[in-house]
Parts: C-alpha cells; structure tokens; sequence
C-alpha cells in the first residue's frame, strides 16, 4: 500500500510595505531570476510577450536562445505546439487559448497541463509538462510564470 503525506500551508502574502530591489517590483523580480535559473522555466507578460526564458527553457521548447524569443508574442514566433494525435498537426487558436502559461494569465489561478512541442525538422515532437501561476504586480496579474520538464 502506497504512503501519501500531504502538508497544507498558508500562501505567503508580504506586507504593503516590504522593500523591493530598487526600481524593480515583483514581476521584475521574477524576470530577473526566469534569465538567470538553471532550470527551464518561461516569464511572459499580459501581452503574452515573452519577457524572460531560461536557456534550459529555450532548448526544451526547441527555441534557440533566449535573445532570439525575449520581446516576441509567445505563439507568433518559432514555437511550434502540435496536438497528441499520430500525425500531429499545428494546434488551433482555440486550442493554443488553453495552454497552461495562457490559461494561468487569463483565469488568474494556477494551470497545468502537457504541451507537445514540434522543433525544426522535428516528426513527433517532444511532450512538455507545463505548469504555470500567475505573476501579480500591486495585486492585479501581470504576467505568468511556467516551470517546464520532459515527460
């Protein structure tokens, strides 16, 4: 019989006036960390602008480098979402709307969900698990903030 302990915490919520870095809020914060961390990760704004992306983020969503997606729209550049099926063909508008970093922007709460990345020259693709949270700036969503691993 499997083992299972789940721990339940409150949400860390700093006061009015807890010090920023100078000239930077929260959302420049996360920007910050997204360029420099190691692990793949994708910042993008309400424009859905790709405003940070790690390099680890980039190679896995078959990018290139981060200088060539920073201050694109993340659907209108080289990324290439596909569905599930045998023969995968580009998803819908409709379909890319529900996209974990879209829907976390959109909805304002927290979204998950496997993204199927096509790269250049690239047959089936690579499944991508995506999860995503909302960046809020002076309490209104400012952006999202999806974390990325290989199924």
């Amino acid at each position: 019989m499997a083992h299972v302990e789940l721990s339940i915490s409150d949400v860390f919520v700093p006061a009015a006036e807890t010090p920023t870095e100078p000239g930077s809020d929260n959302f420049g914060q996360w920007s910050a960390m997204v360029f420099r961390a190691a692990e793949p990760c994708l910042l993008i704004d309400t424009y859905t602008t790709v405003v940070a992306i790690s390099s680890s983020g980039c190679g896995m969503l078959c990018l290139g480098a981060p200088e060539d997606v920073i201050g694109l729209p993340l659907l209108e550049g080289s990324l290439r979402l596909v569905d599930f099926t045998a023969s995968p063909s580009e998803l819908t508008e409709q379909e890319t709307d529900k996209i974990p970093p879209l829907l976390a922007l959109h909805s304002g709460r927290l979204a998950r969900g496997l993204l199927r990345v096509q790269g250049p020259g690239s047959d089936a693709g690579r499944t991508v698990d995506a999860i995503s949270t909302p960046v809020l700036t002076d309490g209104t969503v400012a952006g999202s903030l999806t974390f990325l691993s290989v199924v």
